[in-house]
């Protein structure tokens, strides 16, 4: 059985994690509660932007234009947000699952890392990394979500890239963070998402259908970027909120048990004390 010196010292431990855990948990729903309005407030916009494209290139019929078919090259990019800290719970890994459960094959995957933790996990099975953002993750912009799809956009175009992935968390709610894994490039659509006002409605383009593309698909990667990256802060923040909540109550239950173990240690101790007091004093006489 422990000493009493041991549990004392181990309930004084778990103590001071607790503390820690607290103030973590503090830390995590002021930064939760900044980062959902964020999310809350962009999330319509890139929706609207995602809708608007779609339905535009479903109505255009049979387009020739580069960004609607898949590049020359096999290689395929993969943009993977995550955070760059631990003590989240399942929020990294569930991301980076996304990538190794995928149907993509390793050797044909490039990486653009957003977060170290998922670019440490990745690269350690193996995954090539041909650029990392993760300063991006601490603070999103909408500038840095802009020079990312440049570089993405370069790459398709000079098809060193033949495909473009995001995986990334959406945030639900508080409670609720699902990982997806969606394509960007090229971009997927069907008519059957049309309504049928809108399958009716004619669509002119002014110059052309290719130079109006021209223009909105960058603008389209970006959103999407930018939408991925403040929903991942959102998540990352709420998981971590939850994992110190959980981690602060176990570390309150283990302090409870010790506390009836080092209260059942002393009585046992001043019972074997008042126990050889009785016996030494009948000795005596």
């Amino acid at each position: 059985m422990a000493s009493m010196r041991d549990i004392q010292r181990r309930k004084n431990s778990i103590t001071s994690t607790s503390q820690i855990t607290k103030a973590m948990k503090l830390v995590s729903t002021v930064k939760l509660q900044k980062t959902k309005e964020r999310a809350e407030n962009s999330r319509p916009y890139f929706q609207y932007m995602y809708n608007t494209v779609t339905s535009m290139l479903a109505r255009s019929g049979s387009l020739d234009y580069p960004y609607l078919k898949s590049g020359a090259s096999e290689k395929k990019a993969v943009v993977v947000i995550t955070s760059n800290r631990g003590l989240a719970g399942g929020y990294n890994s569930n991301v980076t699952k996304l990538v190794t459960g995928s149907s993509l094959k390793k050797e044909d995957v490039l990486l653009y890392t957003i977060g170290r933790k998922g670019r440490d996990s990745l690269e350690k099975q193996g995954y090539q990394v041909a650029e990392d953002y993760s300063d991006v993750i601490n603070a999103p912009l909408f500038s840095d979500a802009k020079r990312i799809g440049q570089r993405l956009l370069e790459d398709f175009a000079e098809e060193r890239v033949g495909e473009i992935y995001l995986a990334y968390t959406s945030f639900k709610n508080t409670v609720v963070h699902e990982p997806k894994l969606m394509k960007l490039l090229p971009v997927e659509f069907s008519e059957a998402e049309l309504s049928v006002e809108e399958a009716k409605t004619p669509m002119n383009y002014e110059p052309s259908e290719e130079e109006a593309l021209d223009i909105i698909i960058p603008k389209y990667l970006t959103s999407l970027l930018y939408g991925a990256l403040v929903e991942a802060a959102a998540s990352e923040n709420g998981a971590r909120m939850q994992a110190m909540d959980a981690a602060t109550s176990n570390a309150e239950e283990m302090i409870d048990s010790l506390t009836l173990q080092y209260n059942r240690a002393r009585q046992g101790s001043i019972t074997q004390e008042l126990t050889e007091i009785i016996a030494g004093a009948e000795a005596i006489s």
